[in-house]
């Protein structure tokens, strides 16, 4: 019912503030760790572009994978997992020959800049004092399945199950842990660099123990301006979006992952 409310919500907004017929209004569907990125190469793109609008469409990966799936005007998908464009391709969905991997993130947990509590690796987690962790919902968040995999390949999954939250996204996530609403937080190392000063940095669980962070792109099957949605993707493979995603901590894709 959610994804469906989500849908009914899209729709209605990408119908209004009508535009001239020459316009093209692209709707990007982006996983929200992107928001600075896309928003800072989305203005560079509209400059170079006269008559092109892009509008953002912000959430969590799942989400976004299912406001496509119920049909979404959508004419770009960025992913923060490769699973959801996985599932989307091989639904049909989503152009597998446009879809590529141009970005890399790390898994990190931060705590409130204020907090007391030592937390220097994963076993500090089971501290007493530690009351409540928060991470994405792993049916749809992928930050939150990286947090899972970490946990379980830890030892720790089961153990902490009495202290977790589970939020909508990774922003939401962050800012639980920004307001002080809970003790720590699994987000990306991108998303504690924008709240510097409400959080800090506690530990990064050992990258061997969750799938690498990939983000892939494609263009949505059956979008309403398919070039102009290409031209973004070749945006952010291009030495100029690549030096933009490293400005805002991402690291480069894998040598040979498409």
């Amino acid at each position: 019912m959610r994804a469906l409310a989500a849908l009914a919500l899209l729709t209605a907004v990408l119908s209004m503030d009508p535009r001239p017929a020459h316009a093209q209004e692209v709707t990007l569907s982006v996983a929200i760790s992107m928001k600075e990125v896309v928003e800072e190469l989305g203005r560079r793109f509209m400059a170079a572009r006269p008559g092109v609008t892009l509008r953002y469409n912000l959430g969590s990966s799942g989400e976004l994978q299912k406001q496509i799936e119920a049909g979404a005007p959508i004419d770009l998908f960025i992913s923060a997992a490769p699973r959801q464009m996985d599932e989307l391709e091989k639904k049909g969905l989503v152009l597998a020959a446009t879809r590529r991997v141009f970005a890399r993130n790390v898994l990190t947990v931060v705590k409130p800049a204020d907090s007391r509590i030592d937390l220097t690796k994963p076993s500090d987690l089971l501290d007493p004092r530690v009351t409540k962790i928060v991470i994405g919902s792993p049916k749809t968040v992928p930050v939150g399945q990286y947090a899972e995999e970490s946990l379980r390949a830890l030892g720790l999954w089961e153990r902490l199950q009495a202290k977790l939250v589970f939020a909508e996204n990774v922003r939401q996530a962050l800012d639980y842990v920004a307001r002080g609403e809970v003790d720590a937080g699994f987000v990306y190392t991108t998303d504690a660099a924008t709240r510097a000063k409400q959080v800090k940095e506690a530990f990064r669980p050992a990258e061997d123990t969750y799938r690498p962070i990939l983000y892939p792109v494609a263009v949505v099957a059956g979008a309403k301006h398919p070039a102009v949605a290409q031209a973004y993707v070749d945006l952010l493979l291009s030495r100029d979006g690549q030096a933009v995603l490293a400005r805002f901590g991402f690291l480069p894709p894998p040598a040979g992952v498409r």
